[in-house]
């Protein structure tokens, strides 16, 4: 069985790559915590994205509607625990730059 690939396809594909790579870019290449956190946030829309595109393109768009809404709340879920520990990190340290977590204990 072969699958025809649509050419807006490439276009999802495109906008996939570059917002992977620009939440990886944004992760690596800060040391504020809160760039990081947006930086993951970007990742997860960009697997948002590529699901969607991916259940379009296999015609199986229910499934992946379900596996987005599962990638979603799981993102909820960590994006308020890291906010969290961003939190705590900030009042105990004045500060939110990573170089500053070499002198937590614990």
């Amino acid at each position: 069985m072969t699958i025809e690939i649509p050419q807006s396809f490439w276009l999802y594909f495109t906008f996939f790559a570059l917002l992977l790579l620009d939440g990886l870019w944004l992760m690596l290449a800060t040391r504020n915590l809160v760039r990081i956190l947006i930086g993951i946030e970007i990742l997860m829309k960009s697997v948002t994205l590529f699901l969607i595109a991916a259940g379009v393109l296999t015609g199986r768009l229910a499934l992946a509607q379900s596996l987005v809404i599962t990638v979603i709340v799981i993102e909820v879920v960590v994006v308020v625990v890291i906010a969290g520990v961003i939190l705590g990190f900030f009042r105990k340290h004045d500060s939110l730059d990573v170089g500053n977590t070499r002198d937590m204990k614990g």
